[in-house]
């Protein structure tokens, strides 16, 4: 017998539900990321709180094991994660969501005498195993234990035929049977496909199909509330579905290409990624001294941050180097790209944490038409989100993205580690115009040195 009754139980799902909602809303902005991730943890620990007082449960040791392991492994790898690794982690948290929902499905096959309900259990079982093996192949991908360039094989558009059918095959046998044998079969081949799907995927496009695979997970768990009769499961499983789902969409307009193309693109082309080769051709390169002169001195100056930033943990000094700017009454403002760095939002979260102001950062579309009256754009580890190929180069990879113009500037200084191409992997023409100049070095020691002689001008 529960020790929460039915009424109680549903209105503390109600609370939970309104938790998760709200928590959605507040990370739609930098400024109520904080808030909104900490009532959607809220929420979560209420809904735990009352599965514990509202289902008898049978083996309450075990589970308290399994959450203390989970918590003593989750919790120190959250806290040293690197910002430039962030990324990884949400690949991995998706992943981990994905594989659960789907075992949990297996296990209730044997209690599913309903064939709907089985519709709901293979459904669960193909959609959460394709979510953990995609999202553990961008793991890889991001974390570089695999090429980030497509990976094709020849025969891979039979293999992935093959393999779709297959699962559709076990998933009407697993409905018609509810064996366990065509469970295992129709999970082995989901964990099959998943890596397919990601597989041809490379360069920028990674973050995307992060995005799509966290769809993936939220519609697994929501069908996985539908075989355990959990009502709170399906409503939160239908809002991580819908907002990945919304995401994926915008981060796709972002690059100017569709979801299609960029899943099954590079089946029509030998690789999307370009090539990683750095370039011979001469450049125009100065000193640090010579970039706070031209800072210094500017009225308008546009920063541009990408993720050789993070990599640099280079966000305070940038952010002094801004506000020693402002003090020379320079207007200094922040351009975001909304796929710069590895995740939406990765550049929004890493100047945040140097507590730039908010005001300061620019979204594209706002930022994009002050380029022409701006003096100075400092590109801090961006490449491929300021590549005129997107516009110019209709093989490139990046074609038809939406760019920030900070070839509009008068003046152009990128902080580059080398002339290694960016994440896609393609040469930026911008480097060599004549009104571009290069300082080469970490991000960080290159701001530091930087700041220092602007402090002495």
């Amino acid at each position: 017998m529960s020790l929460l009754a039915p009424e109680w139980t549903a209105i503390a799902y109600l609370f939970a539900a309104v938790c998760f909602i709200l928590a959605l809303k507040g990370l739609s902005s930098p400024r109520s990321a904080r808030r909104g991730n900490l009532i959607g943890a809220a929420g979560a620990v209420l809904a735990v709180v009352t599965v514990f007082f509202s289902v008898r449960l049978e083996n309450i040791p075990g589970i308290l094991v399994a959450i203390a392991a989970g918590s003593i492994i989750a919790a120190p790898l959250a806290r040293r994660v690197q910002m430039t690794q962030m990324p990884q982690l949400v690949a991995l948290f998706n992943g981990v969501g994905g594989g659960a929902a789907a075992l949990v499905a297996v296990l209730e096959l044997q209690h599913s005498e309903d064939p709907w309900v089985r519709v709901a259990v293979a459904f669960t079982m193909l959609v959460g195993a394709v979510s953990f093996a995609g999202s553990a192949v961008t793991v890889a991908k991001l974390q570089d234990l695999i090429s980030t360039r497509p990976l094709i094989f020849s025969g891979m558009t039979w293999a992935v035929s093959i393999v779709l059918l297959a699962a559709l095959a076990a998933s009407t046998l697993v409905v018609a049977t509810g064996e366990s044998f065509w469970a295992v079969a129709l999970l082995l081949v989901a964990l099959v496909a998943g890596a397919l799907l990601v597989l041809p995927v490379g360069g920028a496009d990674v973050p995307i199909v992060i995005s799509l695979l966290n769809a993936f997970t939220g519609l697994a768990v929501a069908a996985s509330g539908i075989v355990l009769g959990n009502v709170l499961l399906v409503v939160a499983g239908t809002l991580v579905g819908a907002s990945g789902a919304i995401l994926t969409r915008a981060m796709a307009a972002a690059m100017g290409r569709g979801v299609v193309g960029i899943l099954f693109g590079a089946f029509r082309r030998v690789s999307s990624a370009g090539s990683t080769a750095q370039s011979d051709r001469p450049v125009r390169s100065s000193a640090p001294e010579d970039v706070a002169v031209l800072l210094g001195y500017a009225e308008r100056v546009v920063i541009v941050p990408g993720y050789g930033l993070a990599v640099a943990q280079g966000q305070h000094t940038v952010a002094e180097l801004a506000t020693a700017l402002e003090a020379r009454g320079v207007t200094v403002d922040f351009a975001i790209h909304p796929v710069a760095g590895r995740m939406p939002g990765h550049m929004n979260v890493l100047l945040a944490e140097a507590n730039v102001p908010y005001e300061s950062l620019k979204e594209m579309a706002e930022i994009n038409p002050e380029f022409a009256n701006t003096d100075v754009a400092l590109v801090v580890g961006a490449n491929d989100v300021v590549n005129p190929a997107a516009k110019s180069s209709p093989g490139s990879p990046i074609y038809g993205m939406p760019i920030l113009e900070v070839g509009d500037a008068g003046q152009v200084v990128f902080l580059k580690r080398s002339m290694r191409p960016g994440f896609a992997g393609i040469e930026n023409e911008l480097l060599y115009d004549p009104k571009t100049t290069l300082l080469f070095g970490d991000a960080k020691d290159s701001l530091v040195k930087v700041l220092s002689a602007l402090k002495a001008l």
